[in-house]
């Protein structure tokens, strides 16, 4: 079997590493007032964004675009072979908005930024440092370069609590991530038959590699007279300019989490029939839901307590050992997310967990604190990801698996965790012998406060995006 050859030092460091070394971290949200001058501006950043090759050892910056960011800074978006639907009409087309579950309290009207009522978003930063005090320091300094020609507006700045192993609900994350085809970490992994199964092929995450169906995911290509000074790579045969290579596209998602309403639930579901609390049921039914103990361990292989011996276990399926939902229900969270080897058309077989790593993403998270842009006590999640085709990756993820009411063959019962609630009749239910119990009309814990897709393109893409070479003569 060929692997691919990675182009590190052509990749933005966010696609292969999640910077866990830089525990702090800052998200600067701008808008293109000038677009000759925001190109000068961002060429003079350019030279320090953070590549794929090896680990910072102190700070980093990458940068993303959306659509219109694009745009405005000279390039009409391409045609057939260009960007994809998704991509072009945003996170809060109505039509999209219904699929992803963004209607009612969730929806764009009242986000906090990217939304429809608020100035559009062209330019993302991601700023990363291994301090609070350094990541100071260093958003000063970007600032400086981006914000000198003028040509650029500071919109937002999103700041997160420092980097842990626990999400604000309290639970430990980011144990469960695909390995990306071609990493030293997934050569490794393919020795464990079992974790092995954890090694996705690049292009599921990367632009211009073989994907999980042996072919290049569709990318942003140009006719060559786009690219007279030769800035980006050739695509396939020599006939075009690939803008797309070595790029990904980003999911930004503010996320609140009402961590009182949760465990508020949990308290009055379990409360004893004399009116005390029952910490422990408390805890199993979080557990439940979530599908991991609090310490990571997860149910399939402790369902009666928590096994902190078993935090970072990650090498189990669902269907040969629980099929039925007795150790894990069948609409916990994690069995949702990455339902592993339960897949139809043949669960429990190599051909159900292919089809699973079809619709992996990478990632990128960071938790937040104190209300993010408006102060206060709110807690949250910055969800960010990381996948090659928006819809086929995070749409399908959100709207087939996660909101699904009917998943796994339930009913009314779409994630107890983070869906939304078109109503209050949204039930979890904990499947046992001989009765199974169903809990009635969960509440939202989580809540959407902004978002937008953008584009992670190659540090040579991005070189192009920010040159003035022909730019204002195309527009």
């Amino acid at each position: 079997m060929t692997v691919a050859t990675l182009d590190l030092n052509d990749m933005q460091g966010l696609i292969t590493r999640g910077y866990s070394t830089l525990r702090w971290a800052s998200f600067l949200m701008f808008t293109i007032n000038n677009p000759a001058s925001a190109r000068a501006a961002l060429g003079e950043l350019t030279p320090r964004v953070t590549n794929g090759r090896a680990e910072p050892p102190d700070t980093a910056v990458n940068l993303a675009f959306t659509s219109d960011g694009i745009r405005l800074l000279g390039l009409e978006i391409p045609g057939p072979d260009g960007f994809p639907e998704e991509f072009v009409s945003g996170m809060t087309d109505p039509n999209r908005s219904r699929f992803l579950g963004d209607t009612g309290e969730n929806a764009p009207r009242y986000w906090r930024w990217g939304g429809p009522t608020t100035p559009p978003v062209h330019i993302l930063a991601l700023l990363y440092a291994r301090d609070e005090a350094g990541l100071g320091g260093f958003e000063a300094e970007v600032r400086q370069v981006v914000l000198a020609t003028g040509g650029l507006a500071e919109l937002v700045r999103l700041g997160t609590a420092e980097l842990t192993e626990r999400e604000p609900f309290g639970f430990r994350d980011g144990i469960s991530q695909p390995l990306i085809e071609g990493m030293p970490k997934a050569t490794a992994a393919r020795a464990n038959t079992t974790a092995g199964d954890e090694v996705v092929k690049a292009g599921e995450f990367v632009l211009g590699y073989p994907n999980e169906y042996g072919l290049l995911t569709d990318r942003p290509l140009l006719s060559l007279p786009h690219d007279s000074a030769g800035l980006l790579p050739r695509g396939p045969g020599g006939t075009d300019a690939d803008l797309g290579y070595n790029g990904s596209y980003l999911v930004f998602r503010q996320l609140h989490q009402d961590v009182d309403a949760f465990w508020g639930y949990l308290d009055e579901a379990t409360r004893r029939p004399d009116g005390s609390g029952d910490p422990a049921a408390r805890d199993a039914l979080a557990a439940r839901m979530v599908g991991r103990w609090p310490s990571g361990a997860p149910l399939v292989h402790a369902p009666r307590q928590d096994d902190p011996a078993l935090a970072t276990d990650n090498d189990f399926g669902y269907f040969s050992t629980d099929r039925d939902g007795l150790s894990c229900p069948l609409g916990a969270h994690i069995r949702r997310a990455n339902p592993r080897d339960s897949l139809d058309p043949r669960p429990g077989s190599a051909e159900s967990i292919a089809i699973g790593r079809r619709h992996r993403i990478l990632r990128r998270g960071r938790a937040y604190a104190d209300g993010g842009t408006e102060g206060g006590s709110e807690r949250g999640l910055h969800f960010l990801c990381l996948n090659a085709n928006i819809s086929r990756q995070f749409e399908f993820i959100q709207h087939t698996w996660l909101n699904n009411p009917n998943f796994n063959g339930l009913y009314d019962s779409p994630d107890p965790l983070v869906a939304p609630r078109s109503n209050h009749r949204s039930t979890f239910t904990e499947q046992a012998r001989p009765v199974r119990t169903r809990h009635l009309d969960l509440p939202q814990f989580v809540s959407v406060r902004g978002g937008a897709y953008f584009f992670l393109p190659g540090l040579r893409a991005l070189h192009f995006l920010c040159s003035a070479t022909g730019k204002d003569e195309q527009r």
